[in-house]
């Protein structure tokens, strides 16, 4: 994976999402309008913390997140997620 050049303020993390399923499990294509939003995805950039609270995630790790956690961005034509830590659920 080539370097970022984002580095996230404080308590805020850059996830990349996992890519949404496109068939169910008994093989059931699923068309674009109907596809979930993924819910986990992998870390790439982590803010700093803040003072008083060090960030317990870092760069690599598989998070779990709300549905409508962050805010989408587009960056070097892929699709990221920005969200602050508390955003975040479990690390898997």
């Amino acid at each position: 994976m080539a370097k970022l050049n984002v580095q996230p303020l404080a308590d805020r993390v850059l996830v990349e999402p996992a890519p949404a399923e496109t068939k169910t499990a008994g093989g059931i294509i699923i068309p674009d309008t109907a596809k979930e939003k993924p819910m986990r995805g992998k870390i790439v950039a982590v803010g700093k913390g803040k003072p008083d609270e060090p960030m317990t995630v870092k760069v690599g790790d598989t998070v779990l997140y709300g549905k409508y956690a962050g805010t989408e961005l587009q960056f070097e034509g892929k699709e990221y997620l920005i969200m602050r830590e508390s955003d975040i659920y479990a690390i898997i």
